[in-house]
């Protein structure tokens, strides 16, 4: 026994295990579970940071990113169109600037119809909102205990005068020109990037699939056409839900004669694109409109009008027009909400959605045109 185990062959045999037990001893510490925890939680850690980076350089450039993803979707919604066009001999520079002429006119007609009726009423809204504003201070002056004395009412009007004339309000009205700058600039080039989109589209995503072979270039293709046909569908859908919505309480508002009755269903509309959130903000200034000029019963009129409109919107309308496959759960509305409009203002509240709603048809299509991501399928009983 002891010639056997003094065999070179056997000792050779022996340090080579030896050296292999030491050469795999540290890497065997992350190969139990609290290693693989700490593998899991370091590659989190680098998800969230290159999160973050994209994020901060998103919004220290929201002068570009924003117009790029308004023009992009918009592009998406007026795709049929250009298609359609296409399809039928139009050069593509005559189908892009037909398309790109009509967004031009409907937005500016929005715009038109907000300014001319505001203008039109405005005088009489404002004598109404003095009348009103004096009889709830009368009504005040009744209650038996002193909500609000008379000498309060003026100090606080003396305060607004001396803010608005004072230095600190003209600097808060340099930066509103400065806003109104950034807007004009912004409106410029979401514009030039929409003509590029609209007239070299097609070409611009099949530069980008260069890179990709084989099956990852389907899945690429399918991505790209899931995100075209879902974010068009979408401002589609709700393009047209806003426009039955404004519609509707507009001929409320006409029957129950409240001013301003144009401007406020452009804004019912334009709040339409917020979903939950805007047709509550819609109702409310319509409400307060009401109450201002016509009165508590006539403003509980207009409520029910709002009620009943948004009521048949969401039970016919939008199962109709939008469809189950853009169709998010409440409460990914709401998260979606919160977080567009932390990092982006109205704005990212507007955009949200719809970049929610992208996202998740591209996970539906990730694996086959109709087989979603892997941990995204539906799991039985058994496999679950």
């Amino acid at each position: 026994m002891g010639l056997f185990r003094n065999d070179p062959q056997t000792v050779r045999l022996e340090s080579h295990d030896v050296d292999l037990k030491a050469t795999r001893a540290p890497w065997s510490l992350w190969a139990d579970g609290f290693g693989m925890l700490a593998i899991r939680s370091l590659q989190i850690i680098v998800v969230v940071a290159v999160v973050a980076g994209i994020v901060y350089t998103i919004q220290s450039l929201t002068l570009v990113t924003i117009p790029l993803v308004i023009a992009l979707i918009l592009a998406c919604a007026f795709n049929p169109v250009m298609s359609w066009m296409r399809r039928r001999g139009v050069p593509s520079i005559v189908a892009t600037l037909i398309t790109l002429l009509g967004i031009v006119l409907i937005l500016g007609l929005l715009g038109w119809l907000i300014v001319w009726a505001v203008r039109d009423q405005w005088d009489e809204l404002y004598a109404q909102a003095e009348a009103g504003f004096q009889d709830l201070l009368a009504w005040v002056q009744t209650l038996p205990f002193d909500f609000v004395q008379p000498d309060q009412v003026n100090e606080w009007v003396a305060t607004l005068t001396d803010f608005v004339t004072s230095a600190q309000f003209g600097s808060g009205a340099l930066a509103g020109v400065g806003a109104v700058a950034n807007f004009v600039t912004g409106l410029v080039l979401m514009v030039t990037i929409l003509f590029f989109f609209l007239k070299d589209g097609p070409q611009m995503w099949e530069f980008l699939l260069r890179p990709f072979r084989g099956a990852h270039y389907l899945r690429a293709r399918r991505i790209g056409d899931k995100t075209t046909t879902v974010l068009g569908s979408y401002v589609r859908g709700t393009a047209t839900v806003a426009a039955v919505d404004a519609i509707g309480i507009l001929i409320g508002l006409l029957i129950l004669q409240v001013p301003l009755a144009i401007p406020l269903a452009v804004l019912v509309f334009l709040l339409a694109f917020i979903p939950i959130v805007g047709a509550t903000v819609a109702g409310i200034i319509a409400a307060l409109v009401a109450l201002v000029a016509n009165g508590w019963v006539n403003a509980l009129f207009v409520v029910g009008v709002v009620v009943l409109v948004n009521q048949l919107e969401g039970n016919f309308l939008q199962p109709v027009l939008m469809g189950r496959s853009m169709k998010l759960h409440a409460f990914v509305i709401l998260v979606a909400l919160t977080v567009g409009t932390v990092l982006g203002g109205i704005v990212g509240a507007v955009l949200a959605v719809p970049i929610a709603a992208a996202v998740w048809g591209v996970i539906q299509v990730w694996d086959g045109p109709d087989l979603p991501a892997r941990w995204a399928r539906p799991k039985h009983p058994i496999e679950a």
